[in-house]
């Protein structure tokens, strides 16, 4: 009996952890140093509750960061169950230029969080390197890519995401260079 318990009270606390990342990428998007205590509050959670699990900034906007690659690492799995190789990765693609856009208004916070002596370094892109391997691969096998493109290939060819001004119109540019990489992609492709 004791476990059933125990049970809502973990997933609340998830739901509470995913509503403070929700609502601090919004505030830290907007401004680098929101308080934390209206992060707390626009959340819906206690002082309490918010320090028990991002005791400080730093712990904060990184696992925003973490959490944010995350979920698009995790959704290439996901459209590759739903949906053809090559679409899969073209929405993957787009989900990736939202990432990149939230990343770059985060950019200030995340370099508060990680340039005071002794904290932590940036998580590395390894979550989103291992989804783009998997739906190259994919694509590969179906004959809609060209052969022998690697995870490290396609995050060079479609570098300029993070060059696009994310205050501006940067769904229509980062559009066009995604359609420009997919394009790439196509050409030599067996099945083409």
């Amino acid at each position: 009996m004791q476990h059933k318990k125990d049970a809502p009270q973990r997933s609340d606390a998830q739901r509470n952890r995913e509503r403070i990342l929700e609502v601090a990428l919004v505030e830290l998007t907007r401004c680098a140093d929101a308080p934390l205590s209206v992060i707390a509050k626009k959340a819906g959670v206690g002082q309490g509750t918010f320090y028990r699990n991002f005791p400080n900034r730093e712990a904060l906007v990184l696992e925003i960061y973490r959490y944010e690659m995350q979920q698009v690492a995790d959704s290439a799995a996901q459209l590759l169950c739903s949906r053809e190789p090559e679409r899969a990765l073209r929405e993957w693609m787009d989900r990736l230029a939202e990432f990149a856009m939230a990343k770059a208004g985060l950019a200030d916070a995340i370099r508060l969080a990680t340039s005071a002596p002794g904290s932590q370094a940036k998580p590395g892109h390894a979550p989103v390197a291992s989804a783009a391997e998997l739906l190259l691969r994919a694509n590969e096998e179906a004959g809609t890519i060209r052969p022998g493109v690697t995870a490290d290939d396609f995050l060079l060819a479609i570098a300029g995401l993070w060059q696009i001004d994310p205050r501006g119109d940067w769904q229509p540019r980062a559009a066009r260079l995604l359609d420009l990489v997919m394009d790439g992609l196509r050409t030599g492709a067996p099945g083409r």
